[in-house]
């Protein structure tokens, strides 16, 4: 695997994901020029060993198996997040002040919301519309060019704002998107677009789901091209990652990556980390290849493990304070086992030895983040899947700078460390 080649591949699927449900249909295509089925969740499933195949649900999680050649006892489980915090717009996000047609927006998880300023911004998301004949249809709009801003307000009319400001999203951020404008101008401009990319002449726009995303594309940055630069690392790296070791992988063994929505907001969707659908998947795949019943679920459900990929906060050489000094995990320093007694990170002793081992079989170092005792940390799908499989779980991830921010930094040498040592778990024939 060349690492270079590697990286290419992040940088275009960051590009072409400025949402979950693009990163989704992104990962299927991939998924199915590698020869997975695609699975209907509301048809019969009639599943083969030693097949591949996915499914998704609400078009922003999915979940790709690769079925045991023999019956199915135990899964190696990749799991991860496809949504990212930024800014969405509002139902009816048209709206005017001082001869603009700005759009209403709300935040999206703990977006840090400076960075956001002065940003070239294009727009992307779901819409739904319905068809001359009646018919309806979800489709994906991606507008990626610039077409909002929001601009500063300069320091001369603000004196103060070097000295730490609030922000409100409801009155300071709202994107200005088109001089001149009226409300209906947004659905002319929507309707326009979705001919441009999909054709559809005399559709009735129904609703939509549209965010807007920083148009600077993502990069490889440092002398030496040593970090990835770009919008959403947290968590379509992981994705990314996830992706890669489980197409990587040699096929022997049970795997399975998980990548679910909505966990910057708590995971309690239908297709969140907190929902039913990775235990609805399961349940439907062991009643066919493993051991019937409560009993054989069980069973499957232990015999497996879960390693929950989200990132992991880098030590940042200006804030150096803000770290644990034993616990600051370094960028191109290795996959990050992150920890936190509270259960905010599933981790346990345990697993952490499982991955440590795959670690040193993949011969990749391996670090530890822990956050300060005097400060909070954020948590992942680990705990909540955990809590509802019952599956032994850890908690890892990829040292980055800037979470949350419209523009992260990771370290190139980590996406290939995490990727060989995800491909090793996959291939491993025994998992305790």
């Amino acid at each position: 695997m060349s690492q270079s080649d590697l990286l290419e591949r992040l940088l275009d699927f960051l590009r072409r994901s400025p949402t979950p449900w693009h990163a989704v249909a992104n990962m299927a295509a991939r998924l199915e020029a590698a020869g997975f089925r695609r699975l209907d969740e509301g048809a019969a499933w009639r599943l083969a060993p030693g097949e591949r195949v996915y499914v998704t649900r609400n078009d922003s999680s999915i979940i790709a198996l690769q079925l045991p050649r023999e019956t199915l006892s135990m899964l190696r489980m990749i799991g991860a997040h496809t949504d990212s915090p930024g800014l969405r717009l509002k139902p009816n996000a048209a709206q005017i002040a001082a001869g603009w047609l700005q759009l209403g927006v709300e935040a999206y998880g703990g977006v840090l919301l400076a960075p956001w300023f002065d940003r070239d911004l294009g727009l992307a998301g779901r819409v739904h519309v319905r068809h001359p004949d009646g018919r309806l249809e979800g489709v994906l709009l991606h507008v990626d060019r610039p077409v909002a801003i929001i601009p500063s307000l300069a320091i001369h009319l603000d004196r103060e704002v070097n000295n730490g400001r609030p922000l409100n999203v409801q009155t300071q951020m709202a994107p200005v998107f088109l001089q001149g404008g009226d409300r209906p101008d947004l659905e002319r401009l929507l309707l326009s677009w979705l001919t441009e990319q999909h054709g559809l002449t005399g559709v009735e726009i129904l609703d939509f789901e549209l965010a807007f995303h920083d148009m600077q594309p993502p990069a490889r940055v440092g002398v030496e091209g040593e970090l990835v630069a770009g919008a959403r690392l947290d968590n379509l790296l992981s994705c990314f990652i996830g992706l890669e070791a489980l197409l990587e992988s040699d096929g022997s063994q049970g795997a399975l990556l998980v990548a679910n929505d909505h966990e910057e907001v708590g995971s309690a969707s239908a297709c969140g980390a907190q929902g039913p659908f990775l235990g609805d998947v399961l349940r439907r795949v062991n009643a066919q290849l493993g051991e019937a019943g409560d009993e054989g679920f069980i069973r499957l459900i232990q015999a497996s493990r879960m390693i929950s990929c989200d990132n992991a906060h880098a030590l940042h050489p200006n804030f150096p304070d803000r770290h644990d000094a034993a616990h600051g995990p370094a960028i191109n320093g290795g996959p990050v086992i992150k920890v936190n007694a509270n259960q905010r990170y599933a981790t346990n002793s345990a697993t952490a030895a499982m991955f440590r081992d795959l670690c040193r079989e993949a011969r990749e170092p391996v670090q530890t983040f822990a956050a300060r005792a005097d400060m909070a940390c954020g948590s992942t799908i680990g705990p909540i899947t955990a809590t509802e499989l019952g599956v032994p779980t850890l908690d890892v991830g990829v040292a980055q700078w800037a979470m949350h921010s419209i523009r992260e930094t990771a370290g190139g040498r980590d996406v290939a460390s995490l990727t060989r040592v995800l491909t090793a778990f996959c291939n491993r024939p025994q998992l305790a």
